[in-house]
């Protein structure tokens, strides 16, 4: 489990910087500014606890799996970020605009979690396939 844990941290860290460093390029920053914080890899992370309710649901249609996880993950933003926010006064994130929720989660971002979710199980069964040890 530590095992998954720390590879779905580093995966979720690496895919952050190229989100955001894509970003810079969107908005003309040609250094392609990519960035992250340490706090992300733990939150990451979690998706290893993820791993059990993607195999409830492994077998319903891709849609409704898509739906269920960008709920999840929106709970699991929000939770985190109200979490750090609240206990050691820190905003790893503060989303803004008409589509902000308390600064915490973007409800546009809904189509990215969307796919996100479904890239995740993919994740999930490679681990599985190559990680044949289910206590890692």
């Amino acid at each position: 489990m530590i095992k998954r844990y720390i590879i779905y941290g580093l995966i979720g860290w690496n895919t952050e910087v190229i989100w955001t460093g894509m970003h810079s390029l969107m908005v003309g920053d040609l250094r392609l500014s990519g960035f992250t914080n340490l706090w992300m890899f733990f939150i990451y992370g979690l998706a290893v606890f993820l791993e059990p309710i993607h195999d409830i649901i492994s077998r319903w249609r891709w849609i409704t799996r898509g739906i269920i996880w960008v709920l999840v993950i929106w709970g699991i933003e929000y939770a985190t970020g109200f979490i750090l926010e609240n206990i050691i006064n820190l905003k790893p994130w503060l989303y803004s605009g008409p589509y902000a929720v308390d600064g915490l989660i973007r409800l546009d971002y809904a189509p990215w979690w969307f796919a996100a979710g479904l890239i995740f199980e993919k994740i999930h069964r490679t681990l599985d396939v190559y990680i044949l040890d289910n206590r890692v």
